[in-house]
Parts: C-alpha cells; sequence; structure tokens
C-alpha cells in the first residue's frame, strides 16, 4: 500500500512539473509566409488612385502655424509661437527648433528630447496645440462663388471644398483641375456630370497645399440677324451651327443666309469660313461643328456695305454682346 502511495506521488509530481515547465516555455508563432496573406491585403492598396497614393493626408506643421506648447508640471515653460518663414519656432531654454513638416508627435518628441538633453527636466512631458492651421489650407481659384484658401483638416473631399466655396458660378465649364502640392508637374483633370450625384469617382481627396482650379466654361458668339444676339456658353464639344441657331432664337427676317460665315482665329490668324446656313436649315447639307471662341456671324441682306468687312462687323457685333449662361 505504501509502495502504491509513493508512486501516485511521484507520477503526480512529475505530471505538475511537466505541465509548469510547459506554461514557462515561451510560444513559438507559427512562420507567416507571404503565400498566407490574404490576397485583399494588396488588391486594396493597388485600386488606389494615383492621386492618392501618392498624397499625404497626415496633417503636418507648417510656415505661419499658430501653436501652443505646455510641459506637465512645469507652467513657466507654457507659451505660445508661430512657426516662421524658415520653418523654425523659438522656445524657452531650447532656442529655435525646427519643426514644419512635422507632425505634432514629431514635434513634440523633438521638443522633449531637447529640455532632457539640455539638462533642463528629467522624462518631460511636452503637449503641442495647433490653435490656427494657417498651413492647412487648399487654394480654390476660377469660376466658384468665392475663391480663396480653405481649410483642409481630417479627410477631406473635391466638393467639400467647392461647397464652402460657394459653389459653381453660372460660367464655370465641366472640368476642374486639382494639382498636388507633392505632385506639381502631374495635375488631375477631373470632368463633371451635369449632375454632381452622378459622378462619385469625380469626388476626389484633397490635401494641405493642393490648388483646385475651376476653368471656365468655352464660348461661342452668335452674332448679327438673330433673334437673340448672344455669346453662349458651351460645356460639351458638339456645338453645331444649327444648335447655335436655335439658341440664339432663330434667324430674322432680314438675313442674308448665303452670306453666314464662321469667324476663327486659328493658328494662322483670323480666318473666314463660309456657312451654308440655308442648305443646313433645310437639311441639305451637314451641320457644321463650332469650336471655343468661334464667331458665327449672319449678315443682313439689306446691309451691302457689309460687303467685304464680314470680320470688322462680326468682331464689332462679338464685342456689344452679352455672355448668356445658356447651356445645350
Amino acid at each position: 500500500m505504501s509502495s502504491s502511495r509513493s508512486g501516485f506521488c511521484c507520477s503526480f509530481i512529475l505530471t505538475t512539473s511537466a505541465f509548469l515547465i510547459a506554461q514557462t516555455q515561451p510560444v513559438q508563432s507559427p512562420e507567416v509566409f507571404p503565400s498566407a496573406v490574404p490576397a485583399t491585403a494588396y488588391s486594396s492598396v493597388a485600386r488606389q488612385s494615383e492621386h492618392e497614393a501618392v498624397a499625404d493626408s497626415t496633417l503636418r506643421l507648417g510656415i505661419g502655424d499658430l501653436l501652443e506648447f505646455s510641459v506637465y508640471n512645469v507652467p513657466e515653460l507654457s507659451t505660445k509661437t508661430r512657426v516662421g518663414n524658415n520653418g523654425d519656432i523659438y522656445l524657452p531654454l531650447i532656442d529655435y527648433v525646427h519643426v514644419a513638416g512635422l507632425t505634432t508627435e514629431e514635434a513634440q518628441g523633438i521638443v522633449e528630447k531637447r529640455l532632457s538633453d539640455g539638462g533642463f527636466l528629467n522624462n518631460p512631458h511636452v503637449t503641442l496645440f495647433i490653435d490656427e492651421y494657417a498651413s492647412q489650407g487648399a487654394s480654390v481659384l476660377g469660376e466658384v462663388g468665392h475663391p480663396g484658401v480653405y481649410p483642409v483638416l481630417g479627410d477631406r473631399r473635391l466638393f467639400d471644398l467647392i461647397s464652402a466655396a460657394g459653389g459653381f458660378t453660372d460660367k464655370a465649364g465641366r472640368s476642374i483641375v486639382v494639382t498636388h502640392r507633392n505632385q506639381p508637374d502631374k495635375p488631375v483633370t477631373v470632368p463633371l456630370t451635369r449632375n454632381l450625384s452622378d459622378s462619385p469617382d469625380s469626388n476626389i481627396a484633397v490635401f494641405p497645399g493642393d490648388t483646385i482650379s475651376v476653368r471656365r466654361a468655352d464660348v461661342v458668339y452668335v452674332v448679327g440677324e438673330v433673334n437673340k444676339p448672344s455669346g453662349f456658353l458651351m460645356d460639351t464639344e458638339n456645338l453645331t451651327v444649327l444648335k447655335a441657331i436655335a439658341l440664339a432664337g432663330g434667324t430674322s427676317r432680314t438675313a442674308r443666309l448665303s452670306g453666314a460665315k464662321i469667324i476663327r482665329n486659328g493658328p494662322a490668324g483670323m480666318t473666314q469660313t463660309s456657312v451654308q446656313l440655308k442648305r443646313i436649315l433645310q437639311a441639305k447639307a451637314p451641320d457644321m461643328p463650332l469650336q471655343a471662341e468661334d464667331i458665327l456671324f449672319v449678315p443682313s441682306s439689306a446691309a451691302k456695305q457689309f460687303t467685304g468687312r464680314t470680320f470688322e462687323a462680326a468682331m464689332q457685333a462679338a464685342t456689344a454682346v452679352s455672355i448668356v449662361a445658356v447651356r445645350p
């Protein structure tokens, strides 16, 4: 009986020892091979658009930012300072510190290290607060209600900035050029549709330092013997003679349809192209496309004195008309 009890005790001790040893041994993680990484980890990066992949959305300090520093339990070192044109700030005890281009955490770390290495404080804890984000803005230019520089804090999108700038004017075109600060030589052209909700892909990310330029729509002038001489904004490239005449309310009763001309400023200078307007209106001749800044001139049948002076008459008439926001 004693030998049985002794064997049981030895067995219990050995089992307990093995269990304790197993608990104290470091657990080795299984080796992870690249093939075991889910494919979505790579595909999500590959799907990023070029302009979002290269842009930096992290808020960084810049020239003109107003910073407020405080040191835990040392109120005497609390101060406000603005980042100078050279990217430096001045702080008590540690003199000038270059912070432009750094995140708030990086700037805090540098100040803490300078205070510690200089022997001023042991294990200092520095807090940085940005009172004014003077450098964290994007410029919105062109055909918007209120051009200017608007703050870009956090995740901001193109339409957010356009809305902050008062939206589009009635002379805005159908494309926007976005130039990222870190890629000034690669501007991004963003096409727009009539209904912005139909083009969610156009609402690209915008980052501090970007420039947003809303171009003005091209204009075609229709002057002479038409009912509504005007300059018409063309936000598409398929404006034709027939459509332009329709936008101008048609021709008047005194119009000399056989004398209609397109005045165009090309690489070789001003040129005149005859338009078979009567045959176009009768669907006996093909319609003719118009280009930006073209002048479609319809002379009067009674104005014989304009013969040979079509160019001068068209230019004078185009100068006098107003531009209206009638979009084909």
